[in-house]
């Protein structure tokens, strides 16, 4: 079963449509202090079913609209339970993004089974040092009966817009909690010319066997036995709203 959504765009802003079940949200593009190219953004899930193997792919465009190349960047949380959201972050060389004026993104992923949702950040802060490092500690439990093992913590961040401005991931040492353990862990941002953007975050972890408690309830999640492939067509433009609901997105 496959699923295709165009959405108009407002200069830079994503507006999904009401009925979208599965959209990326709060994309945008950013430089890096490296040179490099970044479009991030977020992955929400309203369906009622987990999702994993979820990728993004993008196809690249000159200013003529001729497709450069294709890239694709994976969900920094490998599966995202019903309500809420994994980031993504593709990283183009200064080389890959020189002749791209504009790209679209197809979101491809598949339905899973659940994970019992038992890993608890119970505190978290954010800090700058000296050197505007920008630092996010805190602390996780995990509430289940089993060992959690292979876990990892990712920070989404925004600017004062509300868009993703950043995303970074840390596996804690070690990377296995046993049960009704709690970890430190500590992330950092390295790139130092979005630090200033950033005006709020939050925070997800899983292992292999668990996700992250909901900050608020679910519901009764129904399970699909068939295994769903869906993707979502995204295309940007800046500046104008098209009737056929094309548009460019300039990455310069």
């Amino acid at each position: 079963m496959e699923k295709f959504l165009l959405i108009a765009i407002i200069f830079s802003s994503v507006m999904p449509l009401a009925f979208a079940e599965v959209y990326i949200q709060n994309d945008q593009k950013f430089v890096g202090d490296d040179g490099s190219v970044h479009i991030v953004g977020e992955i929400v899930n309203n369906l009622k079913v987990p999702l994993n193997q979820i990728y993004i792919q993008f196809d690249l465009f000159d200013e003529n609209h001729n497709l450069i190349q294709t890239k694709e960047t994976n969900s920094f949380v490998n599966t995202i339970m019903p309500g809420m959201k994994g980031p993504f972050d593709l990283i183009l060389t200064n080389n890959e993004a020189k002749n791209t004026n504009s790209y679209t993104m197809k979101l491809n992923y598949q339905t899973s089974l659940p994970k019992g949702q038992v890993i608890d950040i119970t505190e978290s802060s954010l800090t700058r040092d000296n050197y505007n490092n920008l630092m996010i500690m805190g602390t996780l439990t995990n509430n289940g009966q089993t060992t959690a093992n292979m876990i990892s913590v990712i920070a989404t961040l925004y600017d004062v817009q509300g868009n993703v401005a950043g995303v970074t991931r840390v596996n804690p040492e070690p990377d296995y909690l046993g049960s009704e353990d709690s970890a430190f862990f500590l992330l950092s941002l390295p790139d130092k010319m979005q630090t200033e953007k950033i005006d709020d975050y939050t925070l997800i972890a899983e292992s292999e066997e668990f996700a992250t408690v909901p900050e608020f309830p679910l519901g009764t999640l129904i399970l699909l036995i068939l295994t769903l492939s869906s993707y979502i067509g995204i295309t940007r433009y800046s500046g104008r709203i098209m009737t056929n609901l094309f548009s460019v997105t300039n990455l310069r």
